[in-house]
């Protein structure tokens, strides 16, 4: 269901051109709205040694902006507090949900009206691999 991306300390930063803002109107000549360098790798991690990348699989979490075949960055090291988007351990395997609090029991909540929202029993073994701080989408809108 997900393939965990293990990520090291890059060797030298990836500095990539950052413009201020792009036009989604009139086009401007964007070169001059150049404002700084953006190191992508500092941008999305904040703690390499608990971060690892994933990729969603599956409708379940369309409400939340999570597409099929999108890359999350997942922080091991932030305490999931409800509310959260976390990855899960579950059956055996690996899943993307919203963590919630109700009525006295945490759930892991799909953001898919076609999906039932999942009972942790912590008898079960269900485990909290993460925070999901960024989701990345795999693909350009046509």
């Amino acid at each position: 269901m997900f393939r965990i991306i293990p990520i090291f300390e890059p060797v030298a930063p990836l500095s990539l051109p950052c413009f201020e803002t792009v036009p989604a109107g009139f086009p401007s000549p964007a070169q001059d709205h150049a404002e700084k360098r953006l190191d992508v790798y500092e941008l999305l991690v904040r703690r390499p040694a608990s971060t690892f990348f994933c990729r969603a699989d599956g409708p379940s979490m369309q409400g939340a902006g999570i597409n099929s075949g999108d890359l999350l960055v997942v922080d091991r090291a932030i305490e999931p507090q409800a509310g959260d988007v976390v990855v899960a351990t579950l059956d055996g395997g690996l899943t993307v949900k919203r963590l919630v609090h109700q009525h006295g029991c945490w759930l892991l909540a799909p953001e898919n009206p076609e999906f039932p929202p999942l009972v942790i029993n912590p008898e079960e073994g269900v485990m909290i691999w993460g925070v999901v701080t960024y989701s990345i989408t795999g693909h350009c809108p046509r």
